[in-house]
């Protein structure tokens, strides 16, 4: 059965109403992770926290990775925020150097701390909306895989471009190590059909985020949505997906973190056995 996880910050209480952040506790959360029955957490780097952030030390390192060992939660991935504020690709299709120098600096830290992959996300502010944009990636991409070999890191891109225009991005690139990222939530708000995205995607498939939205609209909670989770999980699992399934689930009132975790996972139990 494939390890269930969750986004970092969702074992915390949240903060002045957003879903997702890195969490000032985020020791916290490797007993509450443990507690929900979680093999894993994806460790968020985001711009408005990166000087506080412990993956930016050997020091950090360390402790994250003793918390790790200590409460048997792993950090399998890293998803990269920072660059949804911090633009690696400007709207002209040009590579930002600097944010490019932080990507590979970035997959460095996630080698570091025995990370499989980073999560790029190019969604809501990054968005790609142009051919120009499109070729961009394409070439920072490229500027980016030595470093990505360098660290045995894999780059996953997560997108709201449509399958069939990621698939080409990503067999241009042709590397085993950039794949694409899938979230369940965001394709169903854009209403895009998981039959076209996930049949036959094989190994571009890197990893999965479980989210549920409405058609247009925002995140609820799983089950609530217009995700078609049957069809998606049946689906990844014929792609011989062998990865983690990582929550990144609405939060819902009346439940703790924990209990909210735990209610998730056995959520997405239900679909794996």
């Amino acid at each position: 059965m494939n390890p269930i996880g969750i986004m970092q910050g969702r074992l915390c209480p949240s903060i002045d109403g957003r879903i997702q952040f890195f969490p000032p506790n985020w020791r916290d959360e490797f007993p509450r992770a443990k507690e929900a029955g979680l093999y894993c957490v994806e460790w968020i780097y985001d711009a408005e926290t990166s000087s506080v952030n412990p993956i930016a030390t050997g020091g950090g390192i360390n402790e994250i990775r003793k918390l790790s060992e200590r409460h048997g939660v792993h950090v399998l991935s890293v998803c990269a925020d920072y660059f949804m504020r911090e633009r690696l690709v400007d709207s002209d299709g040009e590579v930002h150097s600097s944010n490019l120098e932080r990507l590979k600096w970035l997959l460095e830290r996630a080698g570091l701390l025995g990370a499989r992959y980073t999560v790029l996300p190019f969604v809501d502010s990054s968005s790609l909306k142009s051919t120009k944009e499109l070729q961009g990636l394409v070439k920072g991409m490229q500027m980016a895989i030595p470093a990505a070999e360098r660290y045995d890191v894999e780059i996953h891109l997560e997108t709201d471009l449509k399958s069939s225009v990621l698939r080409e991005v990503l067999n241009k690139l042709s590397h085993p190590l950039v794949r694409m990222n899938y979230d369940i939530g965001n394709s169903a708000s854009l209403g895009y059909d998981p039959s076209e995205e996930l049949t036959g995607v094989g190994a571009l498939l890197g990893s999965v985020h479980v989210k549920d939205r409405v058609l247009g609209g925002s995140t609820v909670p799983l089950g609530s949505g217009s995700a078609d989770f049957k069809t998606c999980f049946r689906l990844i699992r014929e792609n011989d997906f062998q990865g983690p399934f990582i929550l990144q689930a609405a939060r819902e009132a009346g439940l703790t973190e924990t209990e909210l975790a735990i209610k998730n996972r056995k959520f997405v139990m239900q679909f794996l056995m």
